[in-house]
This record gives structure tokens, sequence and C-alpha cells, in this order.
């Protein structure tokens, strides 16, 4: 009303419509509030809790009161609900009259606490009441002598007002305030205690208006002219009575009270607006202003409906001739639940009938105004509801729902568009369904404890139940189907559900709603604008789209609207296209995050609990409608990578696995002399060989959920195994060079252990703590997404860095060793050479495996980020088993000297088969002979194990016979013992060569 065009229009529209009474306006000046959470509405209080097991509790407020020409005191008082005689829930005694100011309570035929006042000793009638449920109640009562008006007001209605007091004089001064018992002498001589609970009380020394009362309801603070604030410190307990912690429903941040009243038009003056304020809570009338967009819309719709009526609406008026105009006229209102009952029950019907046509866009608004003003009837007392009028509630309910289904059915998703303008879109729906259900909620359930309405696309149940210790908590979940093995359900923990009881609560309703089709937006193809969770180099982020359907839970306590954590799983509705993949994230729908648009999707408080095959598992701290977004990605590998990538896989695998099993065939086929080291490469090549298996069939396992878990626990373990025997292969070059101080049983003990003990440990203990995290969405690996993926990365850096110190270490002690023995003897080149090639013989197989392990699980982790890294990542794991079976077999010389010992065993064999022995004794033709003397030959670290001990110097003989060829020789080493021997030697001449 600040602009000129403001005034003239409103003065026209005032003076068309006849209304002289003050009307609603904007108050400029007024700061809009955010809305506050359900949860943050529950604010805690100290509490004074006045036992049953004496008489004698009481609390005495130490402050001085002077002389009151008025009084307001306020208290919220929660009633122990066994107690049935007459109480004082404060009184307050002067020095020369002790009832000059009390309120007493007690318990009628119908189980209400009906309160009276006593003032200046004259007890006013028992009339206002509240309902003995256990529950906390916000009582007020106030007194003024100028006009000796009283008033007592419970939970902000003004439940009893007169007059007719002492108006001669003052409540006295330096009185006695006591809470909790009556005064029959000044301070003393308690009679009528109170058992109960008491907080908040406050004294001011004013007559409070209305509006104050419900602020002060509502928990706004008031502190103009107050004597006494809440404050346990100003109070003096009887021993008897106990501080307690309160929960208490305080929505002052919600509905933001206006203690000042609200802004009116009272008038015009000289064309001008003559302004003012009323209490907040009188029902004056309000002018509106609309787009014109949306009044034109309106205006079309409802100029067609009159030429051309629509088949469901024609429908409507053969079935009931009076459901038109309230249908086109929802401004006059409905006047109680039968006519909203009637005229739902026959668009029901309409519906049904005229289910082939189908609806219009004005049907649409038609029928959603229908809905709204259906919600708001306010609903009648529950002491007044009898089995025929429940029967008619729920009648009203079923026809709700059914009404309600056929307008966010999805034969209707592409109509929206039409009517976007006049409506804020389907979850104006949910909005009247659950305003409908609250509301009517208490009617509901006055006989059952569970009622359930279907419909399509729509199922809603309404539980109740008594709060007591050891409250089960409460599921809920939606329609089976024969595609949907999984269903959609939500539930609110049995925590939660304790949590109000412990709070004060004493019965709890869940009111559960699942929508199957329901489509929030105008347009259901429209892209959801969110963050994307993900943006990986993999992945470019499309867009969010809606992927569940919308499951929402109600929690009334007491019959007052609470939020409590809950957990619910929903299916996925979108399959995944070719070359796109979703990330789902747990939202719900906020009706403030955009009042104008009716609210948008927010994700505050939600989180995802686990990713499944077709559906997720999200917890969320707030109750409200849920839903499941599904952000869109679109992958860089097409499905011609995808598919090269799995046949190199399988190739490089098989490849890989054959160099690993002929390495082990031929460590046994060859005879290869038993030792710890040994032992050690053929549990490595063992534990490497079943990773590469595991791999090859991970692509087939990962079309069942049950099988890609078990391959992926299988894939951690066995190469976990094969970087633990390569942490033993470390170890076991330390102990050969650095110390060895260990026995070889207690050793090999302790390398069985870190082999194959540790990996069993790291992957028993991951899945105990992230099972529901541990495999990755869309293969059979770990998730590289969350924590998970380091219980195999840390293990690998460990062991890469402790082999990297093991390494260094035989360096250093190595060439250290060689460098003394070098300056005992004569330093050579030979010397040199040797304590090369010692050292890389020592460090060879650790030395050239542990990078390529290494590089290779590197970017096995690293495989999501790049096409390019997957194949890096296929050719290197190619290759392991051709790298172990070059350090492992041909350049092991306890291989190669395994082989050459078979070859010359063949070689002698064949001499046997085709030769005739030949004696050596003395004769004159005796064979040259030739006697030496040989240094000992270098042995590597391979062969040293099994040779045994060797003289310093050692005899061997060599003869020649002219009956062979040229090259022929036969040699024999002989050890030096004492005394004479005689030695008889033979030799083969092959026949026919």
């Amino acid at each position: 009303m600040d602009q000129t065009n403001d005034q003239e229009e409103a003065l026209e529209l005032l003076r068309q419509t006849g209304l002289r009474s003050p009307i609603w306006i904007k108050d400029p000046s007024r700061v809009t509030s955010k809305p506050v959470a359900l949860s943050k509405q529950y604010v805690p209080f100290s509490a004074l809790s006045f036992p049953k097991e004496s008489r004698e509790g009481f609390v005495h407020v130490n402050i001085l009161f002077p002389a009151l020409s008025s009084v307001s005191v306020c208290v919220r008082v929660q009633w122990d609900s066994e107690w049935n005689e007459v109480s004082t829930i404060f009184s307050y005694a002067a020095p020369v009259f002790t009832n000059e100011f009390q309120l007493r309570g007690q318990v009628d035929m119908q189980g209400r606490i009906l309160l009276a006042l006593i003032i200046h000793g004259k007890h006013l009638p028992y009339k206002a009441s509240f309902p003995n449920d256990g529950a906390w109640h916000h009582i007020c009562v106030t007194w003024q002598r100028s006009n000796s008006h009283w008033a007592i007001y419970v939970d902000g209605d003004k439940k009893d007002t007169g007059t007719g007091t002492d108006t001669s004089r003052d409540i006295y001064g330096n009185g006695i305030l006591i809470l909790g018992q009556d005064q029959d002498s000044f301070g003393g001589n308690f009679t009528e205690p109170f058992f109960g609970n008491i907080t908040d009380l406050n004294v001011w020394n004013t007559s409070l208006e209305t509006r104050h009362v419900l602020a002060l309801n509502a928990c706004s603070p008031m502190t103009q002219e107050i004597l006494f604030s809440w404050n346990l410190d100003l109070l003096r307990c009887h021993p008897l009575v106990k501080e307690i912690q309160a929960l208490l429903f305080c929505p002052a941040g919600h509905q933001q009270m206006e203690l000042q009243g609200c802004r009116t038009l009272q008038g015009w003056t000289d064309q001008l607006p003559l302004l003012g304020r009323t209490d907040c809570s009188d029902l004056l009338p309000f002018i509106c202003r609309n787009s014109r967009e949306r009044y034109l819309k309106m205006k079309q719709m409802r100029e067609s409906q009159g030429s051309l009526p629509t088949a469901f609406m024609s429908q409507l008026m053969k079935l009931s001739n009076k459901s038109q105009p309230v249908l086109g006229q929802q401004s006059s209102g409905l006047s109680s639940l039968t006519q909203a009952s009637a005229l739902l029950e026959v668009s029901a019907q309409a519906l049904e009938d005229t289910h082939q046509q189908g609806l219009q866009p004005a049907d649409m608004v038609s029928l959603i105004q229908l809905l709204s003003l259906a919600a708001d009837i306010p609903s009648q007392p529950v002491d007044h509801v009898s089995n025929q009028s429940q029967d008619s509630v729920q009648e009203l309910s079923q026809h709700f729902i059914s009404v309600a289904d056929g307008i966010i059915s999805e034969d209707n998703a592409l109509k929206w568009q039409a009517i976007k303008e006049v409506v804020n879109g389907p979850m104006d729906v949910v909005k009247s369904i659950d305003r409908m259900v609250t509301s009517l909620s208490p009617r509901l359930m006055t006989e059952n404890d569970h009622l359930t309405f279907h419909s399509p696309n729509i199922k809603l149940e309404v539980q109740q139940q008594r709060l007591q210790e050891g409250s089960r908590g409460s599921s809920f979940c939606g329609p089976e189907t024969q595609e949907h093995t999984s269903l959609d359900c939500i539930s609110v923990p049995h925590e939660k559900i304790q949590d109000l009881h412990n709070n004060g609560f004493h019965r709890l309703t869940l009111v559960n709603t699942w929508y199957g089709s329901l489509r929030p937006l105008f347009n259901p193809e429209e892209n959801i604008t969110m963050v994307p969770t993900v943006t990986d180099g993999s992945q470019r982020y499309l867009g969010t789209v809606l992927g569940s359907s919308v499951i929402s839970t109600t929690v009334l306590g007491d019959d007052q609207p609470v939020s409590t954590a809950v957990r619910f799983q929903l299916q996925h509705k979108v399959q995944n296209p070719t070359g796109t993949m979703y990330d789902p994230v747990c939202a719900f729908w906020d009706f403030d995050l955009i009042p104008e648009a009716g609210g948008w999707w927010n994700t505050k408080g939600c989180e995802v609990v686990s990713k499944q095959y077709g559906y997720t598992v999200c917890y969320c701290n707030h109750t409200t409608n849920f839903a499941l977004l599904l952000q869109v990605y679109e992958t860089q590998r097409t499905p011609e990578n995808e598919k090269a990538l799995q046949v190199l896989t399988f190739i490089g695998c098989g490849v890989s696995l054959c160099g690993l099993l002929f390495t082990f065939i031929l460590f046994i086929a060859v005879g290869v002399p038993k030792s710890d080291r040994t032992t050690v490469h053929k549990n490595l090549i063992v534990a490497l060989g079943i990773a590469e298996l595991l791999l090859m069939c991970s692509d087939w396992a990962s079309e069942n959920e049950a099988a890609c878990f078990l391959v992926t626990v299988l894939l951690h373990l066995f190469f976990m195994a094969s970087f633990s025997w390569m942490l033993v292969e470390g170890l076991l070059l330390w102990s050969k060079v650095v110390s060895v101080n260990i026995s070889e049983d207690h050793r090999m003990k302790l390398y069985y252990i870190i082999g194959w003990g540790l990996p069993v440990l790291i992957v028993g203990v991951t899945l105990a703590i992230s099972a529901d995290k541990y495999k990755a969405d869309d293969h059979c690996w770990l998730n590289v997404k969350t924590d998970t993926i380091w219980a195999f990365v840390g293990p690998v850096i460990f062991v890469l860095a402790v082999n990297a110190v093991v390494l260094c270490r035989v360096v250093m002690v190595t060439v250290s060793s060689a460098r003394r023995r070098a300056k005992m003897l004569s330093p050579s080149s030979a010397s040199k050479m040797q304590t090369f090639d010692l050292t890389w013989a020592v460090t060879r197989p650790v030395l050239i495996l542990l990078p390529i392990l290494g590089l290779t699980w590197l970017c096995g982790v690293l495989v999501h980020l790049s096409v390019v890294v997957a194949y890096v990542f296929i050719a290197l794991n190619s290759f392991q088993g051709l790298y172990v079976f070059l350090v492992y077999a041909v350049y092991n010389s306890e291989v190669r000297n395994a082989i050459k010992r078979i070859k010359e065993k063949r070689k002698a064999l064949s001499f046997t088969n085709c030769s005739q022995p030949t004696s050596f004794l003395p004769s004159q033709r005796v064979p040259i002979t030739s006697w030496g003397h040989s240094p000992p030959s270098p042995s590597s670290p391979e062969t040293s194990e099994t040779s045994g001990p060797t003289s310093s110097t050692s005899t061997s003989l060599v003869i020649k016979n002219e009956s062979f060829r040229k090259e022929s020789f036969v040699s024999f080493s002989l050890k030096p013992a004492s005394g004479n021997q005689v030695v008889q030697l033979t030799g083969f001449k092959p026949s026919g060569c």
C-alpha cells in the first residue's frame, strides 16, 4: 500500500466488494523470516519434578514482589495423569492475606484438568480445562484492577474469562510465591500438593493480551514489565523436588508471532489509507495480487468450462448438479467434512467413469483446489466422534486419495506444463494429502491402531502406538510388484522412537505415503539443477533426473508434528542407456526452498548408506517427502572400448597365467632343491596365478551381485597375498645378508603368517568395517570412491617402502663385505666383477619384480580415471607372468643348475647304454694323464645353499685316451685323503662313435 497504484486499485476493489471492515495488508518493515525445520522446534528446558512419594514438595520463588494493580503469570505444566485430587499449581500469599492470588486444578469425570483462579480470596468457577494426557501444557492467567477483568489461557487459547473481582485494592506486596502447594498460612501449612512437572514460570506486572499469550505459547520472549523470569538460581526447592530436562515444542521461529500486532488497513481519509495494527490472530479478509499470466489463464479456463465443459466436468454435473458451482468458485469454501466428502465421492466416481477420455488441464486445476479446501476443513474434536462419523472420515480419506491419484497419474504427466501459471505442480497435491491426514489422524485412529488406503499410484498408511519402554521401531513399504524383488520402504529406527518416549511423548502416530508415479516438476524430462557429486576425468556430468518413487513419513507425537531421523530404501526406476552411468543422491522435497515455485529438491541432512544393484539405501535426519535423484554421467569408454578391454584383459591374464603356470611346473619338474627361497617363490607364484585367474572371470561374475562380491573379496585376498609374499622375499633377503639370528624353522612359520595370514586379516577387517561400501557399483573390484580402496593401496605402499629399504641395506652390506674381502686379497678386475655379480644375484628377484608389481597396481587403482590408463594396466598385467618366468626360471641359477644336472645325467645314461667298459690298469700303453690343482669357483647364492661345504683345494685327474677322439676327455675330482689308496678308473668307449 506504499505505492499510489496499489492504493487506487485497493480502494476500487473494496468499493466493488463492499468490504468496510479492516483488512490485512503487507508490512514492508517486517523482515521475512526463514522457516525452521521441525527438528529444531523442540527446545530443551530445565524443569522441576514434584514426585508422589511425599506431599511435602514445594518450591519458593526468592523474589520480593511489589503491590500489583495488574498481574500475569504463565507456566508450563505436565500433570501426573494418575493424580485425581485437587492440586495447587502456584499460590501467592501476603503477610496480611494468604489467598491473594492462586491457581488450582482438579480432574473431572471426563478425565480433563479443570482450572480455577482465587483472587483476593474469591474462588472463581472451574471452567478452563485441558486434557489429562500427560503432555506439557502452557497456562497463562491475567488480572487487572482497573476493570476487574481476569482470563485463563491454555496453549494459547482463551479458555475462560470474566469480571467481578474486588477492584478496591491492588494485590498486596511483600508476599511469597510458592510453586506446587497451597498456603493456608503465610509461607507454610501446605495442604494441596501438586504432582507432576513445572517449568518456564514467568510473572509480569501487566495484563497480557491474546497476541502476547500466543507468542509466549510459541516460546517467543516477552521481557517488557517482567517481574520474574524462569531461573533455577532464584528458586529454593524442597529436597524431594528434583531438576529434570524437558523437550518442549517451541515453534516461535517457525510462526514468528508478532507481539506488536499485524498491519491492517482501517479505512480511508481524503483518499489516503488509514493504517493500524490488530491482533495477528484475528480473522480478517485480505487482498492478494496475482500475476497477469495467472489471471488470464484462470479466466481462459473458466470461460472454456462455461462454454464447452470437458468430459469429466460433464459427468460430474450429471452425477451431482451441486458440484459445478463449488468446483468453479472455490473461494466460497467448504463448510463441513460432510460436504467435502460428498464432493470428493462424486469427483472420484466421475474420474472412474471418464478414465478413457482423461482429465483436461482445467479439470486438474479444479480438483487441486477442491483437495486444498477439503484439507483445510477443521476436524471435529475427538470427544464428539461417533462410529458413524469415524466411518465417514475413513470414506472421505479414501475418496481424497482416489482423486489425488487421478491427478498425479502418469497419464497427466505432460499436462502440467499447460497450468504452470496457476499451480505449483504435482507437489501441491502431496501437500494437501499431508495436511488432510495430519488433521484427520486423531479421528481416524480413535478405534484403530492401523489403517491403510490404496489406489493404483498411492499407498497411505496410518499407524499409532502407545510409547513405553522397549517400544519397537516402525517400517512401511510400498506395494509389492512382480518386477522388483526389493520394495520401496521407509522406517523410523527403534532408538529414535525410544528418544520420543524419553522426551515425554505418550502416543505416536506415523503417517506414511508412497507415490508410484509422482513427477514433481512440470516437465517430467526436465533436468534438475544440482551440483554433481562426482566430477572425475572418466565422466562428463549431463544432468540429474528423478529416478525413483516418492516416499514420505510424518511423525505425530501426541498429535503434534515432530521430526526424527528415518532410513529408507528406494528402487531405481531409470535404466542405464549405453554410454551413460548414474550416481544416486538421497534428496527430499523442500517446500520452503523456492516458495514461489512450490519448493525444490534439497539434500541437506541426507546421505547414501549403500548403493546396490537396482536400489539405494539412504539415511536422513528429518521427516518429509523423499526420493532418489540420479545424476547422469556420460562415460568416456565407448562400447567398442569396453569390448576391447574385456578381450584384452582375458588374453593378457591368460598369457600371464601361462607364464606363472610354466614357472611353477618347471620348479617341480626339474627338481630344484628345497630351500626357503624356493618355497617363497612357489607361494608367490600360486597367489599371483589365482589372482590372474579370478581377474579373467571378473567380467562374467559382474552379472550376478553375490558372485561379483565374492570375486571382489577373493581378488582383494590373493593380490594382497602376492604383495605379502613380495614382502617375504625382502625379509628373506634381509635374513640372508643383514641379520641371520632367526632359525630356519621359526623363520618359515613367520613367513607363512605374513604371506597368508596378513592378507586374510586385512580382508576380514575391511569387510567387518565397511561391507556395504566394499565393492564398486559397476565392476568386481574395491570401491575407489570410498576409503575402502585404502585397504589395498595402504598395504601395497607399505610393502614397496619396506622392500625399498631392504634393497638399499642389502646392497650396502654386500658391497661393503666384498670390498673388505677384496682388500684382503689382491685387488683385480676379476674381484670387482665378482662383487658386482654377487650383488646383482642377491637383489635381482626383488629389484625387478617390485617395481613391476607396484607400477601395475598403481595403474590398477587409477584405471577408472582414463581409458588410456586401463590399456596400460592390461599391458603391464599381461607381462607379470612373463617377468616372473624370466626372473625365477630363465635367470635363476638354481633352475639352470638343476637343468644342467638333468642333461649330464641323461648324457651319462646314454654312455652307459652304448659303451663297453675299458679298464685302466698299469700297462705299457698308459694314457696320457695330467694332475692339477684348481682354485674354487665362486658360487651364486642360489647354489651356495645346497652345495654344502667344500675344501679350499681340490685335485682333478684328466685322462686322455688315444682310442677316443681328440676332444674326448674324462675328468675326475679327487679329495685328498690320508693314507695310501688304490683307485681303479674305468672309462667308456662309445661303440660306433
